[in-house]
């Protein structure tokens, strides 16, 4: 049938086939995906302090501990929050070419730039070395805590950055109605991340001790676990790709749920 033929019998008509994807970009959807979810495996290195005989409290320390100053096996800690940034901020370049649909997206990846930048700079200026230790805390931290050193900066400023990452990339994925890995997965993890930092942000102002070592290990562990998921819905995505590319601009096997909502493909 032509496609006047198919109008008049009110049947769906497939738009013409495109070109296939030139190999250069296909590869950086790959490259990307890659990038994220190894950057999300990197930023849970601090699990090593179960292995490794670091003495650290994990109900009353905090992270940044790990890789302080003259900390045995510090630059263990440190090479994974350099490579987590590095990678992070090769994702953010790579993901404005490839995956830019709006202003939501754009400026999902610039936080997540922001959070690879923060964090290679919070890798390379580790905590104070503190005697006694563990470090002390302070009894009047302040107006700006963060400013007393410096690695407290940048470790806000990473944390910042990528809730406003994730934060963003779930509205843009619901917005869109693209990438379900985020819609689903994605955004229970983010819940679970934000409920810890709120029992972070409150217990930090009440006396005594409510755990916040733990906590900040499951908002860490939360965090590396988004940054995974997002890299398996990129993968999903750039295969999805290959597909498309492989049959002439179509998805291979499906029929009329293609012709319905080809225009959320990938």
């Amino acid at each position: 049938m032509t496609p006047t033929e198919h109008r008049r019998a009110g049947t769906a008509v497939l738009d013409p086939p495109t070109a296939p994807a030139r190999r250069g970009p296909r590869v950086l959807r790959w490259c990307v995906a890659v990038a994220v979810a190894l950057a999300g495996v990197c930023y849970s290195s601090w699990v090593l302090e179960f292995v490794l005989p670091i003495g650290l409290d994990p109900v009353n320390s905090f992270l940044s501990e790990l890789d302080a100053q003259g900390r045995s096996y510090g630059w263990v800690f440190s090479t994974a929050d350099t490579l987590t940034g590095i990678l992070a901020l090769f994702a953010a370049i790579g993901g404005i070419f490839e995956y830019s649909w709006g202003k939501l997206s754009i400026a999902a990846w610039v936080a997540l730039g922001c959070f690879g930048i923060s964090t290679i700079a919070d890798a390379q200026l580790p905590l104070h070395t503190c005697h006694p230790d563990p470090c002390p805390k302070p009894e009047d931290s302040g107006l700006f805590p963060q400013l007393h050193q410096v690695h407290a900066l940048t470790s806000t400023l990473a944390v910042t950055s990528i809730f406003v990452a994730m934060i963003a990339f779930s509205a843009a994925a619901f917005r869109y109605r693209r990438w379900p890995v985020l819609r689903h997965s994605g955004l229970w993890i983010l819940v679970l991340a934000s409920a810890v930092t709120a029992w972070m942000l409150i217990a930090d102002n009440l006396p005594g001790n409510y755990g916040l070592g733990i906590a900040q290990r499951i908002q860490i562990g939360s965090i590396s676990l988004w940054l995974i998921a997002l890299g398996v819905q990129l993968g999903v995505t750039a295969r999805r790709a290959d597909l498309s590319a492989a049959t002439g601009g179509h998805p291979p096997g499906t029929g009329a749920r293609w012709r319905r909502g080809h225009r959320n493909w990938p």
